[in-house]
């Protein structure tokens, strides 16, 4: 019995691990995008002066 409590709390640790990695990931990405948005409008701003 209590090896079943066990696999199930490691079964829910590793699927938060996971799904946290997949949210880091997205919230990576979208940092990212808005860094590359930032640098265009930078440069639009310096190529009219």
């Amino acid at each position: 019995m209590e090896k079943k409590y066990f696999l199930i709390i490691i079964a829910l640790f590793l699927m938060t691990t996971v799904m946290g990695c997949n949210t880091m990931k997205g919230a990576g990405k979208d940092v990212e995008q808005a860094g590359q948005d930032l640098q265009k409008a930078a440069d639009k701003e310096n190529e009219t002066k």
